[in-house]
C-alpha cells in the first residue's frame, strides 16, 4: 500500500485562511491586463485601427497587432478583466471569502447598475462624452449585464 501524497502548501496569511499564491496572482494579472489592454488601444492603437486610405495621413502605427482587430479590442479587454474577476472568487483567493465574498457580491451588481444609468443618462447626450462610454454605444449596457453577472458569480460562491 501507498501513501498518499499531501497536498501542496499553500501560504497561510494573517487572516488563518490558506490562500492559493498562484490563483491569486493569476486573478490580479488577468485583471490589470485587461484594464491595461483597453487602455492601450484607447490611447495608442485606435487612431490606426479607424484611418482609412484617403482620409488624411496614415498614423504611425505602434501598436502591431492590436489595429487590426479594431474595436474587438475593447472586447477582449474586458472579457479578461471579467474573467480575472470570475477567478478571484475562488475560495481559495483573499476575494472569495469571508468579506470578499460580500463586497463583489454587493459591489459588482452596483458597479454593473450605476454603469447602465450613467450610460442612459449620458449615452445620448450631446453636451456629455465619456470616452469609453462613448466608443462603446450600446455595448456599454452589455458591459454592465456582466459587472452583474460577476456579482451574481461571487453571490452563489457565498457561504
Amino acid at each position: 500500500m501507498s501513501k498518499t501524497k499531501a497536498r501542496l502548501p499553500r501560504a497561510t496569511g494573517v487572516s488563518g485562511y490558506e490562500t492559493s499564491v498562484r490563483r491569486t496572482a493569476l486573478a490580479v494579472l488577468l485583471v490589470v491586463v485587461g484594464i491595461a489592454w483597453v487602455t492601450v488601444y484607447l490611447t495608442v492603437a485606435r487612431d490606426a485601427a479607424q484611418w482609412q486610405k484617403g482620409l488624411g495621413p496614415k498614423p504611425s502605427d505602434q501598436s502591431g497587432f492590436m489595429a487590426p482587430l479594431g474595436d474587438w479590442n475593447i472586447l477582449i479587454g474586458f472579457a479578461i478583466l471579467i474573467l480575472g474577476l470570475f477567478v478571484s472568487a475562488h475560495p481559495t483567493t483573499p476575494m472569495g471569502r469571508g468579506r470578499g465574498v460580500v463586497i463583489g457580491m454587493l459591489g459588482f451588481p452596483l458597479i454593473g447598475l450605476l454603469w447602465i444609468v450613467l450610460f442612459y443618462f449620458v449615452g445620448n447626450s450631446a453636451d456629455v462624452k465619456i470616452p469609453l462610454m462613448d466608443v462603446l454605444g450600446q455595448k456599454n449596457l452589455f458591459l454592465g449585464i456582466a459587472f452583474i453577472a460577476v456579482g451574481f458569480f461571487y453571490a452563489v460562491h457565498w457561504e
